[in-house]
């Protein structure tokens, strides 16, 4: 009888994992999505020909298994994109691909051009030690953050918080003046109040002896041995956002004979006496119960629903508490249609009707809550209906569900937004033509509260043989993109193999786990 494993969640881990099922084992995915679209965090939504983002993703990974399955799933460019073509820029194309301007399923090759917007002046993502960071500061300044990254290079302290974390990488000036304001306007807390965990997760090895390092060898074309994700200047992405891709994966998934339900919203699971689950219960979308046997579930929920479904005494009455107190934040973005932006494109780098050439802007202006601004047209010209007359932006905030900004209608978020952007001297009043917009509960799993006590409830999960969790939510851990497809595809690893122990599933985003899997695949085409 063929084994059926229960896949919740049809986003980037969840399709990843029914297609690995799918590709090298016997076992038959069925994947609950609450929603009524794939891709989770990475979708595109479609707002009347302009699509949207939603949170910006790249396709850059380290991670040879990740990269192997983009390029057998979509082709890349032969030709340039739109906007390239047009302006005659210089980009990366491969001969064997495909021409976007006749065919859908493709990757472009963009760059990246990401900025901190701060007193009105613009200054480099990651923040650079050029001419444009010392003349927007002013000469004092940069002597003063000068002398305090020296002091903090000799005095390291202890890093207890994420404001140690930064200290000792940037100098406590630097830290106050680019990382202090916005890091508290993305979780609601002061960096002194966040785990140095959050550090070390997202920014590894970025530091000011990492952005001097690359400064250099960017000088005197030295070709580094491996670049840092933060400072990457091109990466892949699909014609139509990130959600192209996933429907691709969707609809491959279908292909190869995997099921997808959606409007599923898990409640329960039903166990056995020797802890293992049987059967995964859930409400479709007329508001039904229903229940489906799993012989292993595949959980990308987040760990607090996904603990309260659980059998009571599965768990410690403490790992029960902790995982009802994990803390996340949420997130909104407006979409809005305008003609122009009031900002200058003062770069070297050529663009259609002049707009700025940013990928995403980093708003650290104080007086406003804009947290990121996403352009669109320069993540890919056919996200925009009119690419030649209009620009398509995305504003993002970091919110809490319930607070004043999620709370809002849509029409007064709208005009919120374009008032902020106005304040901030980004569009003229007036500007905006139409907006979008779009919540994501629980979009960003925090690292505070009770998640220092996360170890322990992770152990107690793990104790539960058929139960795999991965992704964002359901291993609770800030993962990018291709983190998340990588732990699923180490629970379908684990899986084939037989294993119960659950270790490797849990180091999948650190640069040791890259580095084995880099020297394993090599293996693997030796024999």
């Amino acid at each position: 009888m063929t084994k059926q494993a229960v896949i919740i969640g049809a986003g980037p881990a969840g399709l990843t994992a029914a297609y690995e099922l799918l590709r090298t084992t016997s076992i038959h995915p069925l994947i609950l999505e609450s929603d009524t679209q794939v891709g989770g965090l990475s979708r595109t939504v479609n707002f009347s020909g302009n699509r949207m983002d939603i949170g910006g993703h790249r396709f850059f990974t380290k991670a040879p298994r990740v990269q192997a399955m983009w390029d057998s799933l979509m082709p890349r460019a032969s030709a340039p994109a739109l906007d390239d073509r047009l302006l005659h820029r210089s980009c990366t194309l491969d001969p064997q691909g495909v021409d976007p301007e006749e065919t859908d399923r493709v990757f472009l090759g963009r760059q990246r051009v990401s900025r901190i917007l701060y007193r009105h002046k613009f200054f480099d993502y990651p923040v650079s030690l050029n001419r444009t960071t010392i003349r927007n500061l002013g000469i004092p300044a940069m002597a003063g953050i000068g002398c305090s990254y020296l002091y903090s290079c000799f005095h390291k302290q202890p890093e207890n918080t994420l404001e140690d974390f930064m200290i000792n990488r940037f100098g406590e000036k630097l830290y106050r003046t680019f990382f202090a304001g916005y890091t508290e306007k993305v979780w609601g807390l002061s960096p002194k109040n966040l785990s140095a965990d959050w550090g070390s997760q997202r920014i590894k090895g970025i530091s000011i002896g990492a952005v001097l390092k690359d400064l250099f060898q960017r000088t005197f074309h030295i070709q580094p041995k491996e670049v840092q994700t933060s400072l990457i200047e091109r990466f892949l992405y699909p014609k139509f956002g990130p959600g192209q891709f996933y429907e691709t994966l969707r609809d491959e998934v279908l292909r190869l004979g995997g099921e997808i339900r959606m409007g599923a919203t898990v409640t329960g699971f039903t166990g056995r006496e020797d802890k293992t689950l049987c059967a995964v219960q859930y409400r479709d979308r007329e508001g039904k119960l229903q229940q489906v046997p799993a012989d292993f579930v595949l959980s990308t929920m987040p760990v607090k629903d996904l603990a309260s479904g659980l059998p009571q005494d599965w768990l410690s009455s403490k790992a029960r508490e902790t995982a009802a107190d994990l803390p996340y934040r949420d997130f909104v973005t407006a979409g809005l249609l305008v003609d122009r932006l009031e900002l200058k494109n003062e770069t070297d780098h050529p663009t259609l009707n002049h707009m700025v050439p940013d990928c995403w802007i980093y708003v650290q202006e104080p007086d406003v809550k804009l947290g990121r601004l996403q352009i669109f047209n320069n993540w890919s010209p056919y996200l925009v209906r009119d690419p030649l007359h209009t620009l398509w932006i995305g504003l993002e905030y970091f919110c809490q569900e319930g607070d004043a900004l999620w709370s809002m209608t849509d029409n007064d978020f709208i005009s919120f937004a374009a008032k902020e952007l106005e304040t901030i001297h980004v569009i003229r009043p007036g500007a905006v033509q139409e907006g979008h917009v779009v919540r994501m509960k629980k979009a960003y799993p925090a690292y505070y509260g009770s998640y220092e006590d996360f170890p322990r409830l992770r152990q107690e999960l793990d104790t539960i043989p058929n139960l795999y969790c991965m992704g964002r939510n359901g291993q609770h851990r800030y993962n990018n993109m291709d983190h998340s497809m990588l732990s699923a595809m180490t629970a379908v690893d684990l899986i084939r193999q037989g294993k119960t122990d659950k270790t490797a599933l849990w180091q999948v985003n650190t640069e040791q786990e890259y580095q084995e899997m880099e020297t394993q695949e090599g293996q693997s085409h030796e024999k």
